[in-house]
C-alpha cells in the first residue's frame, strides 16, 4: 500500500515518508491509500486518522489470513 499526501490547496499528490517530514499540521493535509501498483484508491482523500485507522485494518487481515493458511 502507499499512502500519499497532499495540502489542500494543492493538486499533486507526495508519497508520505512520516509526520516528521510535514511542514504544517496534519490539519492542513489530505491523505489517500492506494494499492501497490497506485491504480486503485483504497481510501478516498480524507484526514489522516481515517486513512492510518484504514491502513491499520488493511494490515491486520492482511496478516491474519497469511497466519491461517499456514
Amino acid at each position: 500500500m502507499v499512502l500519499q499526501y497532499k495540502l489542500k490547496s494543492q493538486t499533486r499528490w507526495r508519497k508520505y515518508s512520516s509526520k516528521d517530514k510535514l511542514l504544517k499540521p496534519v490539519s492542513k493535509y489530505d491523505f489517500r491509500l492506494l494499492n501497490e501498483k497506485k491504480t486503485k484508491v483504497l481510501v478516498k482523500p480524507t484526514n489522516y486518522t481515517k486513512v492510518m485507522k484504514r491502513f491499520r485494518q488493511i494490515e491486520f487481515f492482511k496478516h491474519r489470513s497469511n497466519c491461517q493458511n499456514t
